[in-house]
C-alpha cells in the first residue's frame, strides 16, 4: 500500500518566476499594441485634419484679415443710441416690437411642438433601436438606418418638402423639425438603452413580462433622466433652428429676419438677433432649472 504524501501549497520559485515573466510578457504586447493603435488613430486624426483643411481652403491670413472685416457687419447693424435720446433711439430701434414678438411666440411654439411630436417618435424608435434589447437583427437594422434618414437630411430640406406638400407657414416647419428630433434624439435615446442596468430587464423577464413590459419597467425607469435631459437640449436647439426655416417659408421670425438681411435693413438684424439671444437665453435657463428638479439637485445648494 501506498503512502500519500501532501505537496506543498506553494509554488517552487522557478514556476513562480515562469508565471512573473508571462505576465510580463503579455503586459508588455498589450502596452504595445495599446500604443500602435494610439498612434495610428493619431496619424489619421492629423490626415484628416490636413485633407479637411485642403478641402476647405482654410487659411490663417485670410482668417487675420476677414475677423475684422466680420466685426464691422456686427457694428454696423447696431444703431446710434445717443445719451439725450436715449429711450427714443431704443424705440425707433425696436420699431416693429410688437410684430417680431408674435413671430417670435410662433418660432418657440414650433420648436415645442415639434420638439413633443419628435421625442414620441423617438421614444418608439429608440427601443428597437437599441441592440442590447431586440433579438432581431433585421429590425434592429431597419430602426437605425431610418433614425439615420431622419437625422442627416437637414431640416431645411424638411422644411422645403413640406412646404411644397402643405403650403407656406409653421405646419410645414413643426413637421420639419419634427422629422429631424426624431433621428437625433432617437440616437441618444438608443445609446441611453444600450447603457441600461441588465439585472432589472432580466428580473422583469423571469417574472413573466412580455416585452413592452420590460421596456416599461425594466428600462425607462433607469433611462427617463437622461431621456428628459436630452429633450430639454434638443428643445432650445429646435427654437433656434425654427428661426432659420423661415428662411424658406416654414414661419417664424426667421423669414422677417431673411427679408431685413435682404434689403440690407442693418439696424432690423441686430434688433431681432438680439431678441433672439435672449430667447435660447430664457429658454436655457429654465431648461436647466427643469433639468435639475428632475434628477434631484438642489440648486440653492449649486449641487
Amino acid at each position: 500500500m501506498s503512502t500519500f504524501v501532501p505537496t506543498s501549497g506553494r509554488l517552487s520559485s522557478t514556476t513562480q518566476e515562469e508565471r512573473l515573466l508571462s505576465f510580463q510578457d503579455r503586459y508588455r504586447r498589450q502596452h504595445l499594441a495599446r500604443r500602435t493603435w494610439t498612434f495610428g488613430y493619431g496619424l489619421l486624426f492629423v490626415a484628416a485634419l490636413l485633407a479637411s483643411v485642403v478641402v476647405s481652403d482654410f487659411s490663417i491670413p485670410n482668417l487675420v484679415r476677414g475677423l475684422p472685416k466680420a466685426w464691422n457687419y456686427i457694428v454696423g447693424t447696431m444703431p446710434t443710441l445717443t445719451l439725450d435720446n436715449l429711450w427714443g433711439d431704443i424705440a425707433n430701434w425696436y420699431w416693429g416690437l410688437r410684430f417680431w414678438l408674435r413671430l417670435l411666440l410662433e418660432t418657440i411654439l414650433m420648436g415645442f411642438v415639434g420638439t413633443v411630436l419628435g421625442g414620441v417618435l423617438a421614444l418608439a424608435f429608440c427601443f428597437p433601436a437599441s441592440r442590447n434589447l431586440v433579438q432581431s437583427s433585421a429590425i434592429y437594422f431597419a430602426a437605425r438606418r431610418t433614425l439615420e434618414f431622419c437625422r442627416t437630411v437637414p431640416e431645411l430640406v424638411f422644411a422645403l418638402i413640406f412646404v411644397f406638400a402643405f403650403g407656406l407657414g409653421p405646419f410645414a416647419g413643426v413637421l420639419a423639425i419634427a422629422v429631424h428630433t426624431a433621428g437625433s434624439l432617437g440616437k441618444l435615446f438608443a445609446e441611453v438603452n444600450e447603457n441600461v442596468d441588465p439585472r432589472p430587464i432580466e428580473g422583469v423577464r423571469a417574472a413573466g413580462g412580455n416585452w413592452p413590459m420590460i421596456m416599461r419597467l425594466g428600462v425607462v425607469p433607469q433611462a427617463l433622466p437622461n431621456y428628459a435631459s436630452y429633450l430639454l437640449l434638443r428643445l432650445e436647439i429646435n427654437v433656434r433652428g425654427a428661426s432659420a426655416l423661415g428662411i424658406v417659408g416654414a414661419g417664424g421670425i426667421g423669414q422677417e429676419l431673411y427679408v431685413a438681411i435682404r434689403q440690407f435693413e442693418y439696424t432690423d438684424i441686430s434688433a431681432i438677433m438680439l431678441l433672439l439671444i435672449l430667447t435660447t437665453s430664457v429658454i436655457d435657463i429654465i431648461c436647466e432649472t427643469i433639468r435639475h428638479r428632475l434628477i434631484g439637485h438642489d440648486l440653492a445648494q449649486g449641487t
